[in-house]
């Protein structure tokens, strides 16, 4: 049986008193909790193989590299690719998506399109504004209202997507997204900003039919400063490095280099060993669970936090009744900032602001919202804990 109250204890922060009183995290969109298993994998590499990966014939180095391979291995299954070799590792999603964005920018010609939609994240957002800006190309911004057909065409190079919102919680069909946009332009790159959805729901890169998709770790009970981007082998063939250096390299003259093949063409330096091998770490835990598990857990929170939410005088949420697990809203006479000081005096965490995603609340109108977030180890008390919060802040400001 899934148990959020139980799965707690695996997590140390939660032992955690601040004033007295325990901590409610309902900010898990942000980052996820680390559970010990993590931060004990993450440790091992630092106590018992430090060193640095590929290049050292000693057994240290050894260990650590068949280490790290593994998680690649680990990744690629976990998101249904067949080939550990289009799993690339990064520092975040941010970085997945630039390394894309550089390449293809260079590309670009004059009449090509770049679209994205109104709920992207700006990390899916402004790369592609700026990319197109220095390749005078159009840049279309699609509301998932409107119909694809409307705004696809034979000269879009580019659509970027995320599959689920970091503030609607909006999850989009990717695959039924795909099949359109090949239908209309098959040369169209599909670039799919996973970061919320990877976490909470399986998911098939293979069955989405993208051309890249990417995701960050510390989202997924894994080490901040790891991200991925997985890819289909012929493009990234096809895409040119993104940074130069160490390890990526296959030989180097005075005249030119060569570089290696996919993935390592895109891991130039040391990367991040141990947060890798902690992310490994992360992807057993999520395993074990189930993700289906997961998902359903989420399902029944998010019902019950809404149900809850509208209860609430003055509340407006924003976002469709299936979602992931993610709930923004206002509060009438409150601001979103008044909203997560006044919830922090007992230690309840959200978010407030625009979440990354001003053009989306310039498009709903808002400044601001209030974002709560949950996942495997959110109860019915903690959501319980929100809303009597959230009585706190009506009294003080209706």
């Amino acid at each position: 049986m899934f148990d959020p109250q139980k799965i707690k204890h695996d997590f140390p922060i939660f032992k955690r008193r601040i004033n007295g009183k325990p901590i409610v995290y309902l900010d898990s969109t942000a980052t996820s909790l680390k559970p010990r298993s993590v931060i004990d994998k993450e440790n091992e590499y630092y106590t018992k193989y430090t060193a640095n990966i590929f290049r050292g014939i000693y057994t240290l180095s050894e260990e650590a590299t068949a280490e790290y391979e593994a998680v690649r291995v680990k990744v690629a299954r976990f998101i249904g690719a067949t080939n550990a070799d289009e799993v690339v590792f990064t520092r975040n999603t941010t970085e997945s998506i630039n390394l894309v964005a550089a390449s293809i920018g260079k590309t670009l010609e004059k009449g090509d399109e770049v679209v994205v939609s109104v709920m992207e994240h700006h990390s899916n957002f402004v790369p592609w504004q700026q990319r197109a800006q220095k390749k005078n190309v159009t840049f279309k911004v699609w509301d998932p209202r409107e119909k694809l057909e409307t705004i696809i065409t034979r000269r879009t190079k580019v659509l970027a997507l995320t599959a689920v919102s970091n503030v609607l919680g909006t999850i989009n069909p990717v695959k039924k997204i795909v099949r359109i946009v090949k239908t209309i332009n098959p040369q169209c790159i599909v670039v799919v900003d996973a970061a919320q959805a990877i976490p909470h729901m399986k998911v098939d890169v293979k069955e989405w039919g993208a051309d890249c998709v990417a995701f960050s770790s510390h989202k997924m009970l894994g080490p901040t400063g790891v991200g991925v981007l997985w890819g289909k082998m012929e493009l990234l063939e096809n895409l040119s490095p993104y940074q130069y250096g160490g390890e990526m390299i296959s030989e180097v003259y005075v005249e030119k280099t060569l570089f290696k093949k996919p993935p390592y063409k895109f891991e130039a330096g040391t990367p991040h060993i141990a947060g890798v091998i902690g992310l490994g770490a992360a992807i057993d835990y999520l395993k074990k669970l189930g993700m289906d598990n997961v998902r359903q857990h989420e399902m029944k929170i998010v019902a019950y936090a809404l149900e809850q939410l509208k209860l609430v005088e003055g509340v407006t949420i924003y976002g469709p009744k299936e979602r992931c697990g993610v709930i923004a809203f206002t509060m009438k006479g409150a601001h979103a900032h008044d909203i997560a000081q006044i919830l922090n005096e007992d230690n309840i965490c959200i978010r407030s602001g625009n979440h990354c995603a001003m053009p989306l609340h310039t498009h709903l109108g808002i400044p601001a919202t209030a974002r709560a977030s949950f996942y495997i180890y959110t109860t019915k008390e903690d959501v319980d804990s929100l809303m009597n919060g959230l009585e706190k802040v009506k009294n003080k400001f209706l």
